[in-house]
């Protein structure tokens, strides 16, 4: 069997798989999209929903994503939190809004909820229509070696692939970082979160809304037509039994305990449930490897940051590229890795440890930490500085951010 050959080797076609490789590809570089997914097989169910905030939505902009989901989207214009529990119920406090994002061009907002389902077949059908990638689906990595000057990456179907660089995008059990022998930390909090998407009584405004109980949050994410994408956090077991009751027992637990909160709610669609985990990797390259996305974090998913660190991650690769190749430079030597991993190693670490210092602070019922919480909330709410600072780091839209997250 011939040895493929190519100048970059992508495993993963998720959202940060394919985005990347549709900008390396859009900018020239010979590239393959390796794809795990048979694609001629109907795809499983999906019911994930994606906050794409303002950074990210410019990427996927960028990369020519974004007209394949006009119309298919719910715009966030705005961030509530609520802080609940047994000593006082706090009042609801907007910490941002669309008018708070730095640099907003016209039309911008903090972010849109996308379906998972519809955010990649845009995808798919923009790596269908790009030169010089070739996309190989069904396959699967099997392994890889480096030799002077180049990576040969190996699939369970025998073939090869001579590349400058192999980017692991394959999720939080990366065969690509397990190859690399890059180990991680992290911890298993203990949690659940159910989700699953509800009608609401009343509209939702474009408004993301939380609220934090002694057990965990509870968070309505808008969609179209005043429906919300639910998460609520509770112990391990709790949301895996709930997933598997009828609808009609889990409304009437939701609307008893949080009615007062979102309004009357009735299930729309299948419910599921997924542990709470934190894995990051300890570091973000190796020999020729590179690592986007979460392959690198698995974090708490509070303010919907997982998939946005991602996303950054790929825009802060692609200008490392981009620079090294500018300057003649290899774009899979230590140097050029070396500049990825500076720029998103302590941002994306900074950004786990906040959501998981948050879910700490918040997720009980201590009467010492509650003037603390209240105080924090009540500052974001009323001090415009604090309100700025806050939509810029969770719309990804202050200073410093890679080029393709940049005003267009």
């Amino acid at each position: 069997m011939a040895q493929r050959e190519s100048e970059i080797v992508i495993v993963g076609a998720g959202p940060t798989g394919a985005s990347l490789a549709l900008a390396l590809a859009q900018a020239g570089f010979e590239t393959v999209l390796l794809d795990a997914r048979d694609l001629t097989a109907t795809p499983p169910q999906d019911t994930r929903n994606f906050a794409i905030v303002t950074g990210s939505w410019r990427l996927l902009d960028a990369v020519g994503i974004t007209p394949a989901l006009e119309g298919e989207t719910q715009p966030l214009h705005g961030l509530e939190a609520v802080d609940g529990g047994t000593h006082w119920f706090g009042a609801p406090r907007v910490l941002f809004g669309d008018e708070d994002v730095p640099e907003r061009g016209e039309g911008e907002t903090l972010g849109h909820m996308v379906e998972a389902p519809k955010l990649q077949a845009a995808l798919d059908s923009a790596i269908k229509a790009t030169g010089k990638l070739t996309h190989l689906s069904p396959v699967r990595f099997a392994g890889y070696e480096t030799q002077p000057g180049k990576v040969i990456v190996r699939l369970e179907d025998g073939e090869t692939i001579s590349a400058r660089l192999l980017i692991g995008a394959d999720g939080v059990n990366s065969p690509v970082r397990t190859a690399a022998g890059i180990p991680t930390e992290g911890r298993d909090y203990g949690k659940s979160v159910f989700a699953a998407n509800v009608t609401l009584s009343q509209p939702h405004g474009g408004v993301a809304r939380q609220l934090f109980t002694p057990e965990g949050p509870f968070a309505t994410l808008p969609l179209k037509g005043d429906r919300a994408n639910l998460a609520w956090y509770m112990k391990r077991g709790a949301p895996e039994a709930m997933a598997k009751l009828p609808a009609e027992e889990v409304e009437a637990e939701l609307n008893h305990r949080f009615a007062h909160f979102a309004g009357e709610m009735k299930i729309d669609g299948p419910m599921g449930s997924y542990p709470l985990i934190l894995k990051i990797a300890e570091r973000l390259i190796d020999d020729r490897v590179a690592l986007v996305g979460d392959a690198v974090r698995r974090i708490n998913p509070l303010a919907g940051q997982g998939l946005n660190q991602g996303f950054r991650d790929v825009g802060a690769l692609y200008d490392a590229i981009i620079e090294a190749d500018r300057a003649g430079l290899d774009i899979g030597s230590p140097q050029t890795l070396s500049a990825y991993q500076v720029s998103r190693r302590f941002g994306a670490n900074s950004a786990a440890l906040a959501m998981d210092g948050i879910d700490r602070l918040f997720s009980n019922d201590a009467a010492l930490t509650k003037p603390v919480r209240g105080l924090g909330l009540m500052l974001a709410d009323r001090i415009p500085p604090v309100r700025r600072a806050l939509a810029g780091v969770a719309s990804a839209s202050g200073h410093g951010l890679p080029s393709l997250m940049q005003p267009r």
